[in-house]
């Protein structure tokens, strides 16, 4: 097992965007909104971009009109790892968890909103519900949004999903846990 705190590959860091895709987007004037994003890669996995939209009167448009440049934060599984899930008493509790911090520098793209929003009702939707069901109503909330497309600069990511345990130890946690979600991940993460 490699270090836990990297990533197997580009494409657990793709993943966690898709699987927690709620992030907060912060400007250099410290205004945030939490978005939904959609990650945009290059031939090798890598995520490049990251698309979404928000209102129109949210303070982050002014922001990055007057400078594009900013952070977007993503949490994905993340829990508290108690003593009592392992055998060996010695072990100290710790909280495990994968999250992502982009640089990024933000362009608005007036003319993909409608794409924007489409691509994240089918994304989240998955062919349940179409915009369609709106009627003219949607074209009264898309004259309040706009879409853009937040080019990343550079990228952070810790996947901190296990802390120097044994083979026997991480077994017991992942055995034991109860965020199932967080414990595969963390069984993900092992497997390299």
């Amino acid at each position: 097992m490699t270090s836990p705190y990297e990533p197997r590959d580009a494409a657990d860091i793709s993943q966690l965007v898709a699987d927690y895709p709620l992030a907060w987007l912060v400007s250099r004037d410290f205004h945030a909104s939490p978005l939904p994003l959609i990650a945009e890669t290059d031939a090798s996995g890598s995520v490049t971009a990251l698309f979404g939209h928000c209102a129109l009167r949210n303070p982050l448009v002014a922001d990055f009109r007057a400078d594009p440049r900013g952070l977007v934060l993503f949490n994905g599984p993340s829990g508290y790892v108690p003593t009592s899930l392992l055998s060996k008493p010695d072990w100290a509790p710790t909280w495990n968890y994968a999250v992502l911090r982009f640089v990024v520098e933000v362009e608005f793209v007036e003319g993909e909103t409608k794409d924007a929003i489409e691509q994240l009702v089918a994304r989240m939707e998955d062919g349940g519900w179409s915009t369609a069901s709106l009627g003219t109503r949607y074209d009264t909330m898309l004259d309040q949004i706009i879409a853009f497309r937040a080019h990343v600069r550079s990228a952070e990511h810790s996947f901190k999903l296990g802390q120097d345990e044994s083979p026997q130890g991480f077994a017991e946690i992942v055995a034991g846990h109860g965020d199932r979600t967080l414990a595969l991940w963390m069984e993900g993460q092992a497997k390299r």
